[in-house]
């Protein structure tokens, strides 16, 4: 449950799946109108062609997972918005890594960090959700 709190209180809720997930999209999109967001921050690992368990489902782009986060969303809070983007880059070394958060951000247009990797993009990434 996501109880109601005062304006500058944040909950961070961690979705399971993706609403383009053909056996989560339904508990995704009851996440997404039951908590209501203010921000979204969709989340990417760079490389993967498949979903995990589905080899007949390629991986939405970035930006279908945005759009549709965002209108489905915008259900429940017409203020929804998009914050960044997270992406696992655990198989990069840290320079393709950094070279690929900068290009991504650079094309999309929205802060782009891998959160374990930490630093300026990352901190940028939650100075946007803040915002």
């Amino acid at each position: 449950l996501s109880p109601d709190a005062a304006p500058e209180h944040w909950d961070i809720i961690e979705g399971q799946g993706s609403l383009l997930h053909p056996a989560y999209a339904g508990v995704a999109l009851a996440l997404l109108h039951g908590s209501q967001p203010d921000v979204i921050v969709v989340c990417h690992e760079p490389g993967r062609q498949r979903i995990l368990g589905h080899p007949g489902h390629s991986v939405p782009s970035i930006e279908e997972t945005i759009d549709l986060n965002l209108r489905l969303g915008a259900r429940t809070n017409p203020a929804i918005r998009c914050g960044g983007v997270s992406l696992n880059t655990s198989s990069l070394g840290d320079g393709e890594a950094a070279e690929l958060i900068a290009h991504e951000s650079e094309r999309l247009g929205l802060p782009v960090a891998d959160p374990i990797r930490g630093g300026s993009a990352f901190d940028a990434l939650v100075a946007a959700c803040l915002s």
